[in-house]
């Protein structure tokens, strides 16, 4: 079994508990404007460009025999990536590392020798694996051969998701699944297409539905974007949402940073994101006491 992930990141202490390893599944059927790993939307191998890191020597561009790099006037390295054809010969030239080619094709088993290195953290500190993206579910084959394949070596697996897949996949691989970290987003289904290009309406019914069938505890995540979703009328109808199911044990409130912003533009995605403002750590914890106020164990990240 192989599929696509774009980061596989060691020693992370977030995504669960514990220290843990964080496989990050590529592709998702969302696009959050907010994004903050917009090289985990496509499903498929993306170049990404990073022109802080370039030298502006142009050997990438003599190297390329597509025509998909070209110099501006000012030695910045731009692409036409419907010329590129993801060969790789221009990452082995940059002396800086600022060419990326954005998704590898593993196998579960590749996967596996990547954790074993870090199982010795997993048994001292209660931690495990977070299958995380991108979505997990989006390539629900590999996420399944992953988790049968560590919970047979001892590991515990945590399921980072949207909730935005069919229910029978959605529950069987949750069922299966020792923690869910559930993203939730907003509450109005109208903002919710507006701001992630898809309805809530599958994804509030596929957390209803793990809770009805009594799988494992959740954490729900809340990322705090101001102007989207930090209004009182999403805050409380999320609220009496939640409150109703018996499998939420914590709300992480994740706090909106800049981070993608770079990212949009390193993959030549400009115009496909939307710049906040960072919420005030005020407000922060103004969003977090009004969830402990309703009964929830609150903590910012997660």
């Amino acid at each position: 079994m192989k599929g696509m992930i774009f980061d596989l990141k060691h020693y992370a202490v977030h995504d669960g508990p514990g220290i843990r390893v964080n496989v990050f599944f590529k592709g998702c059927p969302l696009h959050c404007l907010w994004c903050h790993n917009p090289e985990g939307i496509s499903k498929k191998a993306e170049l990404m460009l990073m022109p802080n890191r370039c030298a502006r020597c142009g050997d990438c561009v003599r190297t390329c025999n597509y025509g998909a790099l070209s110099q501006k006037s000012d030695g910045e390295v731009v692409a036409d990536r419907s010329k590129c054809t993801l060969c790789g010969d221009c990452v082995k030239v940059c002396q800086r590392e600022a060419i990326e080619i954005v998704g590898r094709e593993v196998s579960v088993e590749e996967i596996l020798n990547e954790v074993e290195k870090d199982r010795i953290f997993f048994d001292q500190s209660g931690g495990g694996v977070t299958l995380t993206g991108g979505e997990p579910l989006f390539q629900p084959e590999l996420a399944e051969a992953l988790i049968d394949s560590l919970h047979r070596r001892g590991i515990q697996v945590a399921l980072d998701t949207s909730g935005y897949a069919s229910e029978e996949i959605f529950l069987r691989l949750a069922r299966k699944s020792d923690l869910v970290l559930f993203d939730l987003k907003v509450m109005d289904n109208t903002k919710h297409r507006e701001h992630t290009g898809v309805t809530n309406e599958l994804i509030l019914k596929n957390l209803k539905a793990i809770d009805d069938s009594s799988g494992p505890p959740i954490w729900v995540r809340f990322p705090l974007i101001p102007g989207v979703n930090d209004d009182q009328k999403n805050l409380e109808q999320m609220a009496e949402f939640l409150v109703e199911l018996k499998s939420v044990k914590m709300i992480n409130v994740l706090p909106y940073h800049k981070g993608g912003v770079e990212k949009f533009h390193r993959l030549g995605r400009d115009g496909e994101f939307k710049v906040y403002e960072p919420p005030s750590q005020e407000r922060v914890d103004s969003v977090m006491n009004f969830f402990r106020a309703k009964g929830f164990k609150v903590k910012q990240g997660g």
